[in-house]
């Protein structure tokens, strides 16, 4: 019997395109964080990065469910004194909704070497414009 294992010369890369236009945000930032980690592929090692690239559109234009949109609360600290900031959903959303989708898929990639390198290729925009068309197959010219 064999045992395959993951090796560089293995990893593939593709292209996904999710629409986040009415999806549940914890349900969309668990499906993304599958496919940057590569756990939807047959080969998949924790040693190495196998995941894929994410471009997530519509990312203001998610819903969350109960009553998350003003009990849910992001906190920060500048490490001064007096630093201490805390915004709820609703207002982080109108700063800048990206950051919530990113934190929220950060929150559910695993914590190791790999983190940051996954998180480059999550490609997240607010509408559904975006320069990756060509990566995405969605510009494919006939000759």
């Amino acid at each position: 019997m064999n045992t395959t294992t993951l090796t560089p010369k293995d990893i593939t890369r593709k292209w996904h395109l999710i629409d986040l236009n009415g999806k549940v945000l914890g349900r969309s930032a668990v499906e993304i964080a599958k496919l940057l980690a590569g756990k939807n592929k047959v080969l998949t090692g924790d040693h190495l990065d196998n995941g894929d690239f994410v471009v997530a559109i519509n990312a203001g234009d998610f819903t969350v469910t109960g009553k998350k949109m003003t009990e849910k609360m992001y906190y920060s600290h500048s490490g001064f004194a007096g630093g201490f900031k805390e915004r709820n959903l609703q207002q982080m959303i109108d700063k800048d909704p990206r950051r919530v989708v990113e934190k929220a898929v950060k929150g559910m990639l695993p914590k190791d070497k790999h983190q940051q390198n996954r998180l480059r290729r999550l490609k997240l925009f607010t509408d559904a414009k975006h320069p990756y068309a060509n990566e995405l197959g969605l510009n494919k010219t006939e000759k």
